[in-house]
């Protein structure tokens, strides 16, 4: 599968502001975030909302702000949109977002019209506000049952999850699935990437992390911590959300 190296649609680009992690006092808030080459942000389709309207397949393009690629889309009024490209689609396909569609790759619909067993990506947590989960490369949801207003799909990390029925997904499985067999190659293209160098707690003194000190190489010396002395390993992090873990099946583990 070729990637067409012709500049992006012009009203589907905006700039991308790089803060490198700083905050509006200039302060770093988000650590090992630094420099990183320029470029745009591509407007993606999340929310699927141009309906009962047939689009083509014109392109796929490279998108450097996330790690699948975008295949360009020309509806039938003219309207081009970018969306996230699943794998087995090619170039010159039809592809619609309605309530109820043919079970197609690219076709976007409510779960509760999708069949049990079928594979979707770009899923809505809530109806009408675009897909939040299932957008990384490779990955896939299943829907697994049908239960009164809710559909239970099963998420990339194994937990189980219901869905109200008037959510929308698209049919397949992310494409660019051999994403996590690159190898970066060398410390530069991180750098080029807004990756910064992270720094091990032990080789650092200790006003600035308390695995630091001691004389030559010393251990962490207790139980693990993040440079703000919390528990770094085994805590559960998740925030008891009542209206979130309701809606859970099955928990990843």
């Amino acid at each position: 599968m070729d990637l067409n190296s012709k500049r992006p649609i012009k009203k589907l680009i905006k700039i991308l502001k790089k803060h490198s992690g700083r905050d509006h006092h200039g302060h770093i808030s988000i650590r090992h975030q630094g420099r990183r080459q320029k470029r745009y942000y591509r407007i993606i389709d999340f929310k699927r909302d141009k309906r009962n309207i047939n689009g083509e397949v014109i392109r796929f393009e490279y998108d450097p702000n996330r790690n699948c690629d975008i295949a360009l889309i020309k509806y039938n009024d003219g309207d081009f949109r970018y969306i996230i490209k699943p794998e087995r689609l090619n170039i010159g396909d039809k592809i619609i977002s309605a309530d109820e569609a043919e079970i197609k790759c690219g076709n976007a619909m409510k779960i509760v019209n999708i069949p049990i067993g079928t594979q979707i990506h770009n899923l809505e947590i809530y109806p009408g506000q675009g897909g939040q989960v299932v957008r990384g490369a490779g990955t896939a949801g299943l829907i697994i049952a049908k239960e009164d207003k809710y559909v239970h799909v099963k998420l990339p990390s194994g937990e189980i999850k219901r869905f109200l029925n008037d959510c929308y997904a698209t049919i397949g499985q992310v494409g660019n699935i051999d994403y996590k067999e690159k190898k970066i190659g060398k410390a530069g293209r991180k750098i080029l990437m807004g990756i910064r160098p992270t720094v091990r707690g032990t080789a650092q003194n200790p006003r600035s992390h308390p695995h630091g000190g001691g004389e030559g190489r010393s251990g962490e010396g207790m139980h693990p911590k993040t440079p703000w002395g919390k528990p770094a390993r085994g805590k559960k992090t998740r925030k008891k959300d009542k209206t979130s873990n309701k809606l859970i099946v099955k928990p990843r583990k």
